[in-house]
């Protein structure tokens, strides 16, 4: 599963939907574990390895990396658990200025510094918005004949670098800083989060924070590409190598444990000692690789004390069966999608099967059989997904779907299929699908899709691997014809187009449609939900048209802890079960955790 946030959030114009469920099984209390001296607990969710310190390019942003980073880095603001956006935190506040024009200003804490003792200022957001790429960062890479960014940052220059052409103005040394937005930006409240230290750049270039700073508003692009080339590698390249607090200071309640990194098993952090907000309630937080298979038995076992695997009946009824759990359930913003690879070499690029393919693959994938197999049994109410901006439980669904998509992928149509392979001039076409394993309901999916579309004369490969979509597997060099996996959602406006623009960061299928750029132009520049619904139509109808993909569900949502433990709540953003893990703790002796 891949993370996004802003301006990366795929599929999410929703409001803040509504967290149901919570059930303990009553099998069992607290489990007391003598001689436990450290108030301990351990989380997991998921196999994938921990990536870096610099969680912000496009391969080191994704949920699992940011179940480490986020504990160290907090922003200016939040998702509470149900969805509702919140600002206001221990790193500091904005206010609105100016509406017109859209101008904010930030202010730290008083006592905001990162590990180590130096003082978070105005320099730390302005090596931010240059890491972002604006203009003058772009225009030295074309004079230099590139037109790639110069930092590999996960966001597109569009939104925040170019929306905010001046960058943040303040003088060295300044605890505030302010930004003027040239157009309006519908979610400016979640542009700037907190900002990974400049003083740890600056030093390894051989220059002072201050001097960095004043490079930089110089526009000196000789300095920038030094900048750049650590802050791009500014990450763990040996799993189990962690770096040294000095290179990787937190500025959040936790930090990384000396020595704590066991590869491929787990990595552990520790309070913050210069962390100046509430304590931590743990004196350990242990991160473990599981995969989801096995954390029922892990959790069972207490080698693990939180949880939040796929969600599957076969889960839920383990869970339900296991003693000292409590479990937790209810509704996610997380939503299940085929995309097809544009890209030459793939089966559907324009020049091979093209359009006619990617619609024989839209006929016989059997979107519903997936939902009534696999999600019905845990949510009842679940239904076929066919909009990528807006939920089923969003006001605006039914009629964006309406205005969108005419249904004509609703039922497998074989005969439909046949003809279209037919239109497509491939013979017996081979279609790859790839996804991360270990994952038994993507490989129901992809075994129900083979089965439904071999009937069209389409043979489908099943190429799923362990680390598919980690750095350097299939995902990122374009291995495959499609792939499966999920976005995660939040309730921002504008995330969709890092996506599905033409120059989207993390548009990785090679996907370009004018119209879709011109539309999402017209989302982010407005602060108007009517003109944002109605470009968002268009877009939709766009990528039905073109099927840059096939939505097929919103995920169902399960999160199980060890019963004693205070101040576990499922969050039904892409922020997970451990958004507010410096809260939790033990409500008596701690549960074994090794």
């Amino acid at each position: 599963m891949k993370k996004t946030a802003y301006p990366l959030v795929a599929g999410a114009a929703a409001l803040a939907l509504v967290m149901t469920g919570c059930s303990s099984n009553g099998k069992g209390g607290p489990t007391q574990v003598e001689g436990n001296v450290n108030r301990t607990a351990s989380v997991t969710v998921g196999a994938d390895e921990f990536l870096g310190y610099n969680g912000l390019t496009p391969t080191t942003y994704s949920s699992a990396n940011s179940l480490v980073v986020d504990r160290m880095m907090p922003g200016f603001g939040y998702y509470s658990a149900n969805g509702e956006w919140k600002h206001g935190t221990a790193l500091g506040d904005y206010e609105l200025v100016s509406e017109n024009p859209l101008t904010v200003k930030y202010t730290y804490n008083d006592e905001a510094k990162y590990q180590g003792g130096e003082l978070i200022t105005c320099e730390d957001a302005y090596l931010d918005w240059v890491s972002q790429n604006p203009k003058w960062i772009m225009d030295g890479q074309a004079a230099a004949g590139s037109d790639e960014p110069l930092f590999n940052h996960v966001s597109s220059p569009d939104t925040y670098a170019d929306g905010v052409p001046e960058g943040p103005q303040c003088n060295a040394g300044d605890r505030s800083f302010t930004i003027t937005y040239a157009e309006p930006n519908p979610d400016w409240q979640l542009v700037v989060s907190g900002q990974l230290p400049s003083h740890v750049v600056a030093k390894k270039i051989g220059m002072s924070k201050k001097e960095l700073f004043e490079a930089l508003k110089n526009k000196d692009f000789e300095t920038a590409k030094k900048a750049a080339e650590f802050w791009n590698n500014w990450n763990s390249p040996t799993p189990g190598q962690l770096p040294s607090a000095e290179d990787a200071p937190s500025f959040g309640p936790y930090t990384l444990k000396e020595g704590g990194w066991e590869a491929g098993q787990y990595i552990t952090m520790v309070p913050n000692p210069d962390w100046w907000g509430e304590k931590p309630g743990l004196d350990e937080l242990v991160i473990r690789f599981i995969p989801p298979e096995g954390q029922v038995q892990a959790l069972a076992n207490q080698n693990v004390n939180v949880i939040e695997p796929q969600a599957t009946k076969d889960t839920l009824d383990a869970l339900n069966g296991t003693q000292g759990v409590t479990v937790l359930e209810g509704n996610t913003m997380i939503w299940e999608h085929f995309d097809f690879n544009f890209k030459p070499g793939s089966i559907f690029a324009n020049d091979k099967g093209g359009l006619a393919l990617r619609q024989a693959m839209a006929y016989c994938i059997p979107r519903q059989q997936i939902v009534d197999s696999l999600i019905k049994p845990l949510n009842a109410n679940a239904e076929v997904l066919n909009s990528r901006e807006y939920f089923p439980d969003n006001p605006e669904y039914k009629e964006v779907v309406a205005a969108s998509y005419n249904g004509e992928y609703e039922k497998v149509d074989i005969e439909k299929a046949k003809a279209k392979v037919a239109e497509s001039g491939i013979a017996n076409p081979v279609v790859r699908i790839g996804y991360n394993q270990p994952n038994q309901r993507r490989s129901d999916e992809v075994a129900l899709v083979t089965s439904s579309c071999a009937q069209a004369g389409i043979t489908v490969q099943d190429v799923g691997a362990q680390g598919f979509m980690a750095p350097g597997g299939g995902y990122e060099s374009g291995d495959f014809d499609m792939v499966l996996f999920a976005w995660s959602g939040s309730g921002q406006i504008v995330s969709g187009a890092n996506i599905y623009k033409s120059n989207g960061g993390q548009n990785q299928t090679g996907y370009a449609n004018a119209t879709v750029d011109t539309e999402w132009d017209k989302v982010s520049s407005s602060l108007d939900p009517k003109v944002q619904k109605e470009a968002k139509k268009v877009i939709e109808k766009e990528l039905w048209n073109d099927l840059f993909g096939i939505p097929l569900f919103t995920h169902p949502g399960i999160a199980a802890y060890t019963t004693g433990m205070e101040n576990v709540e499922r969050n039904v953003t892409q922020s997970g079960i451990a958004w507010n893990a410096e809260k939790w703790s033990w409500g008596s002796a701690p549960a074994k955790a090794e």
